[in-house]
């Protein structure tokens, strides 16, 4: 039986939410290892110069393909339904998407569509408001949007593969994080616990939805503008999962005041109350190896592993309207300390 709008809930038909149904980053890296074909500052046979490739699990894949012009920043994401409303799931995906090219320092350009839909079970109708979310945020990122690519899925997905450019001598790394740097985050946490709250119980939370719709392409900006070097968006793998990647690829220790870290209003109620991701524990279990935790109780914990979907940037360095969360310091014991 074929369901039409207004009252489907398109979460029930995925067993994840958002980015939280990511492969967990410790499995992935070893399904990538050792597939770096072409390393990073080499060139390939057509004469394209790679400036950030596989090799430190960046954000968005960087290829200069010519002295004196721009890079060509590429990258793909797309996940299933993170809230029940299909145009804000839409518009929350392609935030989500262009965020990458973001991290990176990069604008985007164009993007096409990447679909999965049960057409015997899912009104195309549902389909057509998707994409027209997806459609307004590009629109609102001045990012064309030609076509796409659908397939007939048992379990609805979408998102977008874009590209951009950026200019090859101010890109933003993970690997690029000096000792003595501040970092500072531009939107805070607690989208993954509110987004499994909502599946469970169809409470809506509109704070967590403006969270994930607002672009990062005004924190890029002034990151560029400050001369930020390294950054990195906080998405699936959580606050500690990627700033274990960047502090790792950088060879620094990371050091995150806890108090200082913002939370959606409702996030640690919803953590109390057990809304917490699979996804999250495991973000949490990769890097509890390597992290010092000091007194910071299991919420606290939780809440810093909190698998986001379109969260914010993660700078290092500082930025106007973004929190300074903590701070690089020279290599410790651990990589991560919480204090």
């Amino acid at each position: 039986m074929t369901t039409t709008g207004g009252t489907v809930r398109l979460t029930r038909y995925a067993r994840g939410g958002g980015c939280a149904c990511k492969i967990p980053p410790g499995e992935l890296e070893d399904v990538v290892a050792g597939l770096a074909a072409t390393p990073a500052a080499s060139s390939t046979a057509a004469g394209a110069q790679v400036l950030i490739g596989l090799e430190t699990g960046d954000d968005a894949a960087v290829v200069r393909v010519a002295d004196d012009g721009p890079a060509v920043v590429a990258t793909a994401d797309f996940f299933t339904p993170v809230v029940d409303d299909p145009y804000d799931w839409g518009r929350i995906a392609a935030a989500n998407a262009l965020s990458d090219v973001y991290a990176v320092g990069g604008r985007p350009l164009v993007a096409v569509n990447l679909l999965a839909w049960p057409r015997d079970v899912l009104s195309f109708d549902l389909a057509r408001e998707v994409l027209r979310g997806g459609l307004d945020v590009a629109a609102e990122a001045g990012c064309h949007v030609g076509g796409g690519h659908s397939v007939d899925d048992a379990e609805p997905k979408y998102g977008m593969a874009v590209t951009g450019v950026a200019d090859p001598g101010r890109l933003l790394r993970n690997d690029r994080g000096r000792a003595g740097l501040p970092l500072s985050l531009t939107k805070p946490l607690g989208i993954g616990v509110l987004n499994n709250r909502h599946k469970a119980t169809g409470e809506v939370f509109p704070q967590a939805v403006q969270a994930m719709v607002a672009l990062n392409r005004e924190a890029a900006e002034a990151a560029l503008r400050a001369g930020v070097e390294c950054a990195t968006d906080v998405t699936g793998f959580g606050l500690l999962g990627h700033l274990y990647k960047l502090a790792r690829a950088s060879g620094v220790t990371a050091v995150v005041d806890a108090s200082a870290v913002p939370c959606l209003d409702g996030a640690r109620r919803a953590v109390r109350d057990g809304f917490v991701s699979g996804g999250t524990r495991r973000n949490l279990a990769w890097v509890a190896p390597h992290t010092d935790f000091g007194g910071a109780d299991e919420e606290t914990r939780l809440l810093l592993a909190d698998a986001q979907t379109s969260g914010g940037l993660l700078v290092a360095g500082e930025i106007p309207g973004a929190p300074v969360i903590g701070e690089l310091v020279p290599r410790r014991e651990h990589v991560l300390v919480v204090r």
